[in-house]
């Protein structure tokens, strides 16, 4: 079988990247070579390939899904937004400038060969291709030039299924008026309806798919009920940063905390993560939430931080406005007060949340630069200028003009003091940056170097005092090092720190068997948590959507 299949939703948030994950891995299920493809992707998520090329994190799941590693060709456009009206333009996996919107619009159309390239070099090696839209197909104002939704859909000669939300209500609307607004030929494109997330009995549900059926001739492809997956959704994550925000899934640890900020007494580990107005890269957090004994919280406020056993600053697309944003909201003095003044020795000899307990802090790629000394911007990458760091490590950054992405592996170095846990262990992740940080050094015997990456001794982050840096995405996903971590949190919190000492000198990834221990279980690896998701998922679109329309549409098309 040779063919495609689009999935366009009535609005973001409809679930169409979940559901495309899903179609790809029943595709797989049934012997089929499927592919992701996305033209454009507008969001702070973003992983680096093998080959050191930007893509967009959801169709990185849909390529696991799909049983293949990531590739730039699966999402040619990314838009990353550094401002209000501006964004990194990033083309084929290589950024090409930062643009405004107008600017944007008035170049995209020379983009369509590099997006169609993309395409068929993804067709050439797969049976199937699922497409997934973006945002609402009839967005009447931005149909001209159009190559993500319909348009694309016009240039592949692809079959539609459309999707619509029914948790927030309207879902009939929403379906109808979509349709509605599609030109003829686009209407004959739509090859069925899905309703998503659905809560409660289908069956009362059945007389409003009769009474719609009035209206529209399109078939209902079937409807999805609402299912909690532990997958990079960017919308899902979206809505918990946004307020509905913090607010976890039943059963969670975050949701069996008491309240927000508040230490737990039966031993909850509380990590805060800063909430910074253009944080990127939250998937990073997704293996620590999905950890049982773990609150993470989405801090946006003074308020709201409390007392927690760690501070990470993550990344960011806007590094120097997100640190002059720390300063004014009041959580860069609250930070020192909890963390300690830079320099200063770290206070452990009282409980969690006392004055005399100091907070850990973490920093990671664009949180990492603010923890140094002094960030600088001599071409302007972000907005130019310079900008005192927070001053904790004794780093500093110059923003260039190369952007640097790629994957790394190595080990933990031996670590001084309370980071000394966390020595000798294998780390990995991958680096998305414009900066380059040195690290100046000649401080004390508590200040060094995090980690070693790639075999050439190349070093990578700081760490100093209770105050980590490091530029890795995706360092939680590494299970032994994510129990090590959670581990040291927990004792700490229970007993006070443990005495700074030298590590075992295991070898990377060898004794360390004790960290992958974790409460009841097992800590499992991120990728393995995933592909389980994505099994589950496929179980659940096999039970509610007519495979039998699908798979007519794909062959068939129009």
């Amino acid at each position: 079988m040779a063919g495609n299949l689009m999935i366009q939703g009535t609005m973001s948030g409809a679930g169409k990247s979940i559901l495309t994950a899903g179609i790809l891995r029943v595709l797989r299920q049934d012997g089929y070579r499927a592919a992701p493809f996305k033209s454009q992707n507008m969001a702070l998520n973003s992983f680096v390939t093998a080959d050191g090329l930007e893509m967009g994190r959801a169709q990185v799941v849909q390529a696991a899904a799909a049983g293949l590693p990531p590739s730039a060709d699966m999402n040619p456009i990314l838009l990353k937004p550094m401002g209000d009206t501006t964004s990194q333009v990033i083309v084929n996996g290589k950024p090409i400038g930062k643009m405004r919107a107008a600017d944007y619009y008035r170049v995209k159309k020379s983009l369509v060969p590099d997006i169609l390239a993309a395409y068929n070099r993804l067709r050439e090696k797969a049976d199937v291709i699922v497409i997934e839209g973006a945002g609402s197909p009839v967005e009447i104002n931005l149909r001209e030039g159009d190559f993500v939704n319909m348009g694309l859909a016009e240039m592949v000669d692809a079959p539609v299924l459309l999707v619509g939300n029914i948790d927030p209500g309207g879902v009939f609307a929403q379906l109808l008026g979509t349709v509605q607004l599609m030109r003829p030929e686009e209407r004959a494109r739509v090859k069925g309806l899905i309703i998503n997330k659905f809560r409660g009995d289908v069956g009362l549900l059945e007389p409003g798919l009769s009474m719609f059926r009035e209206y529209c001739d399109i078939p209902f492809a079937g409807v999805v009920p609402w299912v909690k997956l532990s997958l990079d959704e960017e919308d899902s994550m979206s809505e918990r940063l946004s307020g509905k925000g913090n607010a976890a899934p039943v059963g969670s640890a975050s949701a069996r905390s008491a309240a927000a900020g508040i230490s737990d007494p039966e031993g909850t580990v509380d990590i805060a993560v800063i909430r910074l107005p253009y944080l990127s890269n939250y998937t990073d957090f997704a293996p620590l939430e999905a950890s049982a004994g773990v609150s993470v919280r989405y801090v946006p406020e003074v308020s709201s931080l409390g007392n927690p056993d760690l501070i990470i600053l993550p990344g960011t697309k806007n590094t120097l406005g997100d640190l002059r944003w720390l300063r004014e909201s009041g959580l860069a003095d609250r930070i020192d007060a909890l963390v300690g003044s830079p320099g200063q020795s770290d206070r452990s000899d009282g409980p969690a949340g006392s004055p005399s307990h100091s907070a850990l802090l973490m920093g990671i790629c664009g949180g990492y630069q603010m923890l140094g000394r002094r960030i600088r911007d001599p071409l302007g990458s972000e907005a130019g200028g310079s900008a005192e760091g927070l001053g904790y490590l004794p780093v500093e950054t110059v923003f260039g003009s190369e952007k640097y992405t790629r994957q790394r592996g190595g080990k933990t170095l031996r670590l001084p003091g309370i980071w000394a846990p966390l020595s000798l262990l294998p780390v990995s992740g991958y680096e998305i940056h414009m900066g380059e940080t040195e690290y100046l050094g000649g401080e004390t015997e508590e200040a060094g170097a995090f980690s070693e990456l790639g075999g050439t001794r190349t070093t990578d982050g700081a760490v100093r005092g209770n105050v980590l840096g490091t530029y890795l995405h995706g360092l939680f996903d590494e299970p032994v090092l994510r129990g090590a971590l959670l581990k040291m949190l927990r004792d700490r919190k229970r007993a006070g720190a443990p005495e700074a000492g030298a590590a075992e000198d295991f070898g990377p990834g060898e004794g360390h068997e004790s960290a992958l221990k974790w409460q009841d279980g097992e800590l499992e690896s991120a990728l393995k948590r995933q592909d389980r998701e994505l099994d589950r998922l496929a179980e659940v679109l096999r039970r509610s959507l007519d495979w039998e329309l699908i798979y007519r549409a794909i062959r068939e098309k129009r």
